[in-house]
């Protein structure tokens, strides 16, 4: 089969159905015309998945299809199981199949930022060069900025605020990936200031207030930046190597896993927020404000490798049953 003859003869027709399938008001010629330009385009389909490898065809005439079941059936599309598809398969999909490219990027960052920490904490030279060679007590005493920075504001507002700024500081990780230089200058400034922290306040012996004030929200804060940084990394290796897909094509497809992950990340950094915002300053021994943090981290990871692996092995498994 000559594909592109075969889509470009029957594009009139699939342009109509969709014309037709999005219009508000129907008339009676009009909704027989909808249903034998549905059956035909469906029959059509089939036949392009038996003989066609065009996922990007395949993919458009499916979406145009379930435009027209809803009008045929007089359904309407139910948008709050689009939102529970996209939180049960869509997202922990994505974040599940870039696993290795933020798992690299976040070894790499731990890496840098406990080697900048303890060079800081154990070497004067290193504090002259940041420039903190002076009294830094004002920073790491007890009751100093690194601690007050999480109880100044209203908890509310405080949560909002974070929230905002680590959504802001993931996107620039993921969608600057596509140049890959400017996120990974991203990754390692905000790996920069975890290891000149860490590393006063290793040096001013309050190392135990530093993992207290930090791990709570870090956990999954930094997991969701680690995340971010990887999808948009893998959408720049993308560019240089698209493997067996035509460039445009695989940038089009790691695109569009890359804004379902910065979609679903806004969730994520909602969550860290709230705990940053209310549980960081709480006042709650240290023990138990690191354990509700873990358990948010871990409840993540198991989402991502339980509900996203079980989708992304799900979705090979149809893929092959229809491309075979």
């Amino acid at each position: 089969m000559d594909v592109d003859a075969y889509a470009y003869t029957h594009r009139p027709a699939w342009e109509r159905l969709d014309q037709l399938a999005r219009k508000r008001r129907l008339s009676g010629v009009e909704a027989d015309e909808l249903v034998a330009l549905y059956r035909r385009t469906s029959q059509q389909l089939s036949r392009l998945q038996s003989h066609s490898p065009d996922a990007e065809l395949i993919g458009g005439l499916s979406a145009l299809l379930a435009r027209a079941r809803g009008r045929v059936l007089g359904t309407r599309v139910d948008t709050w199981r689009a939102v529970g598809r996209f939180f049960t398969h869509s997202f922990p999909v994505a974040v599940y199949r870039a696993w290795p490219w933020w798992a690299g990027v976040a070894a790499v960052f731990l890496g840098v930022a406990t080697g900048l920490g303890v060079w800081i904490d154990k070497f004067a030279s290193a504090r002259r060069m940041m420039g903190m060679s002076g009294d830094v007590s004002s920073l790491t005493a007890p009751g100093g900025r690194f601690e007050t920075y999480y109880s100044e504001h209203p908890h509310d507002a405080f949560a909002a605020q974070v929230w905002t700024n680590n959504a802001w500081v993931s996107a620039i990780a993921l969608f600057t990936g596509l140049l890959i230089l400017p996120a990974v200058y991203a990754l390692f400034m905000n790996a920069l200031n975890v290891g000149i922290s860490g590393g006063l306040m290793a040096h001013a012996g309050r190392l135990d207030a530093f993992f207290g004030f930090l791990l709570p929200h870090g956990m999954l804060e930094l997991t969701a930046v680690f995340v971010a940084g990887g999808a948009g990394l893998k959408l720049g290796w993308t560019l240089i190597d698209p493997g067996r897909l035509p460039r445009g094509r695989a940038l089009a497809r790691q695109g569009r896993a890359s804004a379902t992950v910065a979609l679903g990340l806004v969730a994520v950094l909602a969550v860290s927020g709230t705990i940053e915002g209310f549980v960081t300053p709480s006042g709650w021994p240290a023990p138990v404000r690191i354990g509700i943090g873990l358990l948010a981290e871990l409840g993540f990871l198991a989402y991502v490798f339980g509900v996203g692996r079980r989708g992304a092995r799900g979705s090979t498994v149809t893929t092959g049953r229809t491309a075979g």
